[in-house]
């Protein structure tokens, strides 16, 4: 009774609720912001409206525009979704502008690869490794699961490599991916994985702590808390960032109940 409740409310929860957010943009009338806030979820027990086709009817419904701006702070999450996000992104006729806000780590750093220009702000981080999983089976289902992974690592390769040009080749790229990789926005910039650097500002940190326990070499300084009043954002829109962030957490925190007593 207990877990059939959880549901219920999770799938209450998550019929009003995303990891995106997306609007009209209140400084250009062709212009649109998305927010990609907190971990990157597919909950493929409930509704279509957190899937990457309802991402897509958000994203039409924005209309003509000819300037998307999108705006990430993420560790990651569900591979298949950021790789869907990323090819609606790549795809669409606007220009797009990505901004790493704080964090974009493990598949959000994949959907940054959608920009037709990438900032970062100086204490901005860019987190890139191989993709993993949890497996269970014999030794045949094991060794599928490996060269399945082998697969969708290929997939973000090529996307890494397409962004970076000249900048990363294959070996190089591959190498970094193997060491889960943290970089500067500086650093991103050097390889061809950042095109701009902006001034530090101090974003809200929307970080999954348990996500980020997977992860081996987590800056220190990622682990603290950060100012949440960010440089150049009305307290309205810093309001609604927190939200977005706190959200997710509270989304994750409720999955994790549901699968802990099943």
């Amino acid at each position: 009774m207990r877990n059939r409740q959880l549901k219920l409310n999770l799938q209450h929860f998550a019929k009003k609720q995303k990891f995106w957010s997306m609007k009209m943009s209140a400084n250009q009338e062709d212009s649109a912001d998305i927010f990609i806030y907190g971990d990157i979820e597919r909950y493929q027990w409930l509704e279509e409206d957190t899937t990457a086709s309802s991402f897509k009817q958000d994203l039409d419904a924005l209309g003509d525009v000819s300037n998307i701006n999108v705006h990430i702070n993420s560790p990651g999450g569900a591979v298949f979704e950021g790789i869907a996000i990323h090819n609606m992104l790549k795809s669409h006729s606007a220009t797009v502008n990505v901004f790493v806000d704080a964090l974009a780590a493990s598949i959000a750093s994949v959907i940054a690869m959608a920009g037709d220009q990438i900032h970062m702000y100086k204490n901005s981080m860019m987190m890139i490794h191989n993709a993993w999983t949890i497996a269970l089976g014999n030794s045949n289902e094991l060794r599928k699961k490996a060269d399945d992974l082998d697969r969708i690592n290929q997939s973000a390769v090529q996307s890494y490599l397409q962004k970076a040009g000249e900048k990363l080749n294959e070996d190089k790229l591959k190498q970094l991916l193997d060491d889960e990789t943290w970089l500067s926005a500086e650093e991103a910039q050097e390889i061809g994985l950042n095109d701009v650097v902006l001034e530090e500002n101090q974003a809200v940190a929307s970080v999954s702590e348990d996500l980020f326990k997977q992860y081996k070499n987590v800056p220190k300084v990622l682990q603290k808390k950060v100012d949440k009043q960010e440089t150049g954002i009305s307290e309205e829109e810093m309001a609604r960032r927190n939200k977005i962030a706190e959200q997710s957490k509270q989304n994750s925190a409720l999955i994790q109940d549901i699968l802990g007593g099943i």
